[in-house]
C-alpha cells in the first residue's frame, strides 16, 4: 500500500458506499409488521384446522429476514478514491472486509463513461495503459454523474500541477 506524503494534500478524496434506504429501526418495524401479519393469518388458518399452513408463515419471515441480512451485508462494501498530483489510488473493500488497491498515474488515467439517454451514467471505468477498472458500480446513475464531474475536475487539476522535483 502506498501512503501519501503528509506535505502532499489530496486534490480529491471520496469514500463511496452502497446506499441503503431502510435504517435498522425501519428494518425492525418492517419485521414486526410482517411477524404480526403472519401470526394473525396463522391463527386464522389454525382455527380453521389448516395447522400445517402456520409453518409456511414462519418460513416466509425467515426468508425475508435472510434477504435483508444479505442486503445489509453487501452495504459493508466501499471504494475509496483519492487523487494526488502524482497518483490516483482506488482502494476497494469487499463486504467481507478484504481490501485491494489499484493505482493510476493521473496524467495518463482517463474516465470512460457510458451514458443512457434516459437513465444517465450507467458505467464508469478508469483506463490507463491497457488497464481498466470499473468504479462506482453500486451508485445510482445521478450519483455516478456527480462523481464523474468531480473526478474529471480533479484529474484536470492533477495534470495542471507541476511535477515534483
Amino acid at each position: 500500500m502506498t501512503f501519501a506524503n503528509p506535505a502532499d494534500p489530496p486534490i480529491f478524496s471520496a469514500v463511496l458506499r452502497p446506499h441503503r434506504s431502510l435504517s435498522p429501526r425501519g428494518f425492525m418495524l418492517v419485521m414486526l409488521a410482517l411477524i404480526s401479519c403472519s401470526f394473525t393469518a396463522g391463527l386464522i388458518f389454525w382455527s380453521m384446522g389448516a395447522w400445517p399452513v402456520v409453518g409456511f408463515f414462519g418460513l416466509d419471515i425467515l426468508l425475508v429476514q435472510l434477504a435483508f441480512r444479505l442486503n445489509y451485508r453487501q452495504a459493508r462494501a466501499s471504494e475509496e478514491i483519492v487523487v494526488y498530483p502524482e497518483r490516483m489510488t482506488i482502494i476497494r473493500t469487499t463486504p467481507r472486509g478484504e481490501s485491494s488497491e489499484a493505482e493510476f498515474n493521473p496524467y495518463w488515467a482517463r474516465l470512460e463513461v457510458q451514458r443512457h439517454p434516459e437513465a444517465g451514467v450507467t458505467r464508469v471505468t478508469i483506463a490507463s495503459h491497457g488497464r481498466r477498472l470499473d468504479i462506482a458500480s453500486f451508485l445510482g446513475p445521478w450519483e455516478r454523474e456527480s462523481l464523474v464531474e468531480a473526478l474529471q475536475a480533479a484529474l484536470a487539476r492533477a495534470r495542471a500541477t507541476p511535477a515534483p522535483g
